[in-house]
């Protein structure tokens, strides 16, 4: 009964290396939570101020559409004779008849509808040439 040891009497050695599988786990199981949750956000959504409806809108204006087909017509219409719509051809036809209705009546109010699938670069470009111009007054249509 001298040696009580079943190893011969070598006494007990402590290993001094860090034990990770318990921080694998750890990760592994925020790694799925975050894969789960990341779809729920959607960083796509835009929320637009809204703006209120002008108290009395203009009765004479210069009308501009755009539309998203392969030609890229855009109409121009209104003013003093609120004729019928006219194509334009291209950009620089449209700054050559803003131009010259502007010149006519440079009071006149430009408002621009543009279909909801053309790009906002095209919107943005005609504004920016309607202000060169020289017109104050720009405005975009909406639905109501």
């Amino acid at each position: 009964m001298a040696n009580t040891s079943m190893r011969g009497g070598r006494g007990r050695k402590f290993k001094s290396e860090i034990n990770v599988v318990p921080y694998i786990d750890v990760m592994l199981v925020l790694l799925v939570i975050f894969m789960v949750a990341a779809p729920l956000t959607n960083p796509g959504v835009i929320n637009l101020p809204t703006a209120a409806k002008s108290a009395l809108p203009p009765t004479e204006y210069i009308q501009i559409s755009l539309k998203p087909d392969t030609s890229a017509t855009i109409e121009v219409n209104g003013g003093k004779d609120g004729g019928r719509p006219e194509k334009v051809g291209g950009r620089s036809a449209l700054v050559q008849k803003l131009r010259s209705m502007h010149a006519a009546n440079p009071e006149l109010p430009v408002m621009i509808s543009a279909d909801k699938d053309i790009k906002y670069d095209e919107v943005i470009q005609v504004i920016s040439e309607a202000k060169k111009i020289g017109i104050t007054r720009v405005g975009l249509a909406t639905k109501q």
